[in-house]
């Protein structure tokens, strides 16, 4: 296990490390922008993985950010999860704001190594990482595994299911569980996905041609289709779930 910063070599085999994102999930305004920028702007937060022949095999960004006034007198989470994280970190850095937690904002495990505890094994190493940077908290704005299973289940249940055993229902979020996290909330608009229904039939192939909610693999939620405007969103929630270090 490795940082970019250490190993700024790898930044090319880490950033091009295959993955499993729907398409339609590559199309967030703000992801684009910014996601990019944490190898080369903040590449001691991206920590990766490698198999015996030099392989990155696993890879976990995380960024630094401060609360606001307001939520830091009531101890909440910024409503608007990942995409806002992914601002105010940059702007924090712009700035010269300090931060005062770290964010987790993708752990992704190559294809060919999912099922083997990877995933665990990365949310570790970014919470040491924080850690050993004087850090006292991580929080992700965790984006349920399974729920896409049930994207019409209400994601205030989905997040707060639980098993016979106590843990979560679903098993990323019990992977956090299970390594010390809380769930604590849930961010609603944690990320936007906007595009002309041309775009959308691209993603998805589907034909998006009916008013109204509209199921799509992968997706947590319905995408909200408008035929007559020629255009669909996708508003996706995700789960806050606080790591106390």
């Amino acid at each position: 296990m490795a940082s970019l910063a250490d190993r700024p070599d790898m930044l090319d085999r880490v950033t091009g490390m295959a993955d499993t994102w729907p398409e339609f999930m590559l199309q967030d305004l703000v992801g684009n922008a910014h996601y990019g920028r944490i190898a080369t702007e903040l590449p001691e937060y991206v920590l990766f993985a490698e198999d015996g022949r030099g392989e990155v095999v696993a890879h976990a960004y995380s960024v630094p950010f401060a609360r606001t006034d307001e939520e830091r007198a009531g101890a909440a989470l910024p409503a608007r999860g990942w995409d806002e994280v992914l601002l105010r970190a940059f702007s924090g850095l712009r700035h010269g704001v300090p931060p005062e937690l770290v964010s987790a904002i993708s752990i992704v495990v190559a294809p060919h190594a999912q099922g083997t505890g990877l995933s665990a094994r990365m949310l570790a190493a970014m919470r040491d990482n924080a850690r050993a940077r004087g850090f006292t908290e991580v929080v992700a704005p965790v984006r349920p595994n399974a729920k896409h299973l049930e994207p019409l289940a209400p994601i205030e249940e989905y997040a707060f299911r639980v098993r016979a055993d106590g843990l979560p229902y679903d098993p990323w979020l019990r992977v956090h569980v299970r390594a010390g996290g809380v769930i604590e909330s849930v961010a609603h608009a944690s990320m936007t996905v906007a595009g002309s229904l041309a775009e959308w039939r691209n993603w998805t192939g589907l034909p998006f041609d009916t008013e109204g909610p509209v199921e799509v693999p992968g997706a947590l939620v319905p995408v909200h289709c408008v035929p007559d405007r020629g255009y669909a969103v996708y508003v996706e929630p995700n789960v806050w779930v606080r790591h106390t270090l």
